[in-house]
């Protein structure tokens, strides 16, 4: 449908995304796993790339997911010491500073969005801005 490619060089690409204040990086991730209510898709050797456009950042991730039922053996969960608050919260403390960083709120409004919105990152932000 669109031949040979088609569309700009890459490097005149970098160079207009640049002068509109779009800046790309490549993330050097491990894993990835978008978790839904049913399932989780874990991408093992995924392509991340980070766009930041005057400060809303977009990633896009480029690979072949495994799909896992929640809950399922041999699926990562998301409670760890590291990443939960205390041992009764859902809420991995790095989404809570996601939701810190993008809307300015205070850590407890932060985990409070998220758990209204069951732990749902862009529900949690639009809520608070």
């Amino acid at each position: 449908m669109f031949g040979g490619g088609g569309g700009m060089n890459p490097r005149k690409m970098k160079q207009m995304m640049k002068q509109m204040g779009i800046d790309v990086e490549e993330v050097d991730a491990e894993e990835v796993i978008i978790r839904t209510e049913e399932f989780d898709l874990v991408f093992e050797d995924a392509q991340v790339t980070k766009m930041d456009a005057r400060g809303q950042e977009t990633y896009q991730v480029v690979g072949t997911p495994e799909e896992r039922e929640r809950g399922a053996a041999g699926a990562v969960e998301a409670t760890d010491d590291d990443d939960a608050a205390d041992a009764g919260s859902a809420i991995p403390d790095s989404d809570v500073e996601l939701v810190v960083t993008r809307t300015g709120a205070s850590e407890e409004d932060a985990r409070k969005a998220l758990e209204d919105n069951d732990g749902d990152l862009a529900a949690a932000v639009s809520q608070l801005e």
